[in-house]
């Protein structure tokens, strides 16, 4: 991902620039827009309700600070998240999906189903493979994570 740096009020502005045009697929589109670790976990967690940062940061157990704002900058910029600042004292900042994000989680549905499937069936078979070494008939138990949400 490209970015250019302007000087505005001697302040360093960031902004994103895509690759219009250069993508091969809808999927790499986007790709574009959720790749990394952490970014269709902060769609999962803002999918079930409007959170503060610090809610989002204990949602996603394992991501920084630093890994959590810049994601949150970057869907913003996609117009996947909305961020609602009050002006209030102390500040308080509010992260929300907008309507193309609720559609991108739409379309990330499909994919937890495959996600959860394909846990249950790996535990299934390690079940049954356990079971025949020990020649024991197992059942498998379900597999309990993020994706079973």
């Amino acid at each position: 991902m490209d970015s250019e740096q302007a000087g505005r009020g001697g302040r360093a502005l960031t902004r994103i620039v895509r690759r219009p045009g250069a993508f091969v697929c809808g999927i790499d589109a986007a790709m574009d827009v959720i790749g990394g670790k952490w970014k269709v976990l902060i769609l999962w967690a803002l999918n079930e309700k409007t959170c503060r940062f610090g809610e989002l940061r204990r949602a996603v157990p394992g991501v920084t600070e630093k890994v959590l704002s810049s994601h949150l900058k970057e869907l913003e910029d996609d117009g996947i998240v909305h961020r609602e600042v009050y002006a209030e004292v102390p500040p308080r900042v509010e992260y929300s999906l907008t309507p193309l994000g609720l559609s991108l989680n739409a379309a990330l549905e499909p994919l937890g189903a495959w996600g959860r499937d394909h846990i249950y069936r790996s535990a299934e078979e390690s079940g049954a493979e356990a079971a025949a070494e020990s020649g024991v008939e197992a059942a498998a138990e379900p597999v309990a994570g993020p994706g079973s949400r």
